[in-house]
């Protein structure tokens, strides 16, 4: 394949693959001229509990920072990250299971549409009798003053799980554990990556079973339609089901919910708002993706040398897109390190790199992969993960709201914000309220 940057000099020989990078590399500082922010600060305590000043900086002066204690660029404003996650011709993303170290365990059918179509169909069936009984549960269980981060927002996506999957309940717990151990193996920390590939093995053993049920006794949920996709490299086994869970989003949904239950709450002018026009819920969902996105990262990596940013990024180069600090680009949003639910210049759609619906920009969701290219709402398909996410919180806040409309802080409790490690999600780990 003829490369381009030559095609005007065919009779110059080409130069040796990866010099113009060593070249590059060898004339580059070791480290970015700045007395704002040092290097090790990135990887220090300050990005796990408030990253946002450090995030400003970087965003206001060195918006394609090279990091080289990370390895990585940091790109921080608002249409250069929407811009790359867009441009697969450049950029690539990888894996959950790639970063946990296991890309070669099963195949990811996520893109199925009869996978698509039974997750979506078993959420839109389950998600109502689901909720009702959380909200049972939380009266019962608690005394009265529950813990809404853990209860209510961690819990709803597994029961969903259960739902999608058609688990037995007895089994539920037990799908759980494996679950988290198996989402926090994708981080940097190689024991929590060992933990998780045992997790992924143990879930796999489990799912044998059902997968060769269902085979012979199909019904409407993931794994049924799943084993009656046609693949040319063998049919579908367990671990194939196993790695279409793990890459599938589930920060968005129980970090987003937990954040937005700490902005609403920590925040009473804009609940009360939202108290009173149960419309809102719906704005203050996507105001959360924006100002308190759970998932603050997304690694991009270059395809070949690209040229952005005054900069030549080497082939394989690291991005680190950081929806955190261009969700607050001030030269995007107004006002926004404040949470305004009934905020002006925000649209409901998903990000899709310049094209902005009805001339606004939307929060950017890096949990949830790149932007859907089918219309918001499809006749051929379900309708996207972003959309489908997005109703599960806004229903099951409204019917929270509706069962407990003076919910509350409860007395002497300080929720906070918060990654348990680097890398992460971002989220309200324990709210206790009360009624």
């Amino acid at each position: 394949m003829t490369d381009l940057r030559y095609a005007e000099h065919d009779d110059e020989p080409l130069p040796a693959a990866g010099y113009r990078t060593y070249e590059v590399y060898q004339r580059e500082r070791v480290a970015e001229s700045s007395n704002l922010l040092a290097p090790r600060e990135l990887i220090g305590d300050e990005m796990l509990t408030a990253p946002y000043r450090l995030l400003t900086i970087l965003r206001e002066h060195h918006p394609c920072y090279r990091d080289w204690v990370g390895n990585r660029f940091w790109i921080t404003r608002y249409d250069d990250v929407t811009s790359i996650l867009t441009d697969d011709a450049n950029y690539e993303s990888r894996s959950k299971r790639w970063f946990a170290g296991r890309p070669d365990l099963g195949r990811d059918l996520g893109a199925e549409l009869p996978v698509l179509w039974a997750q979506a169909n078993r959420i839109d069936a389950h998600v109502v009798p689901i909720v009702e009984r959380m909200i049972d549960d939380l009266d019962d269980e608690s005394g009265g003053k529950p813990d809404l981060a853990s209860a209510f927002a961690a819990r709803l996506p597994l029961e969903l799980w259960g739902a999608v999957l058609d688990l037995p309940g007895a089994d539920l717990p037990g799908f759980a554990a494996r679950y988290w151990r198996m989402q926090r193996g994708c981080g940097w920390d190689p024991r929590a990556q060992r933990d998780g590939w045992a997790a992924a093995e143990e879930l796999a053993r489990y799912l044998e079973p059902l997968v060769d049920r269902r085979r012979v006794e199909p019904g409407d949920d993931l794994i049924s339609a799943a084993v009656r996709v046609e693949l040319d490299d063998g049919p579908v086994a367990a671990a194939d089901i196993v790695a279409t869970i793990w890459e599938a989003d589930h920060e968005t949904l129980h970090g987003g919910l937990a954040n937005m239950w700490f902005q609403l709450l920590t925040n009473p002018e804009q609940l009360e708002g939202v108290r009173h026009d149960r419309r809102l819920v719906k704005f203050a969902w996507l105001e959360t993706m924006r100002h308190s996105p759970p998932v603050h990262n997304a690694a991009r990596f270059a395809r070949h040398e690209v040229e952005r940013f005054g900069r030549l990024l080497p082939a394989g180069a690291l991005l680190q897109c950081s929806a955190a600090a261009a969700n607050r680009d001030p030269r995007v949003f107004a006002d926004p390190d404040a949470f305004l639910v009934e905020r002006d210049d925000l649209c409901q759609r998903e990000p899709r790199g310049q094209y902005r619906a009805d001339g606004l920009p939307s929060g950017i969701a890096l949990g949830l992969g790149r932007p859907s290219v089918h219309p918001a709402v499809p006749k051929d398909r379900p309708r996207s993960t972003y959309a489908l996410v997005r109703d599960v919180a806004v229903q099951a806040s409204r019917m929270l709201l509706d069962a407990h409309p003076g919910i509350r802080v409860a007395e002497r409790s300080e929720p906070v914000l918060r990654s348990l490690r680097l890398g992460e999600m971002f989220a309200c780990w324990r709210l206790p309220v009360e009624w």
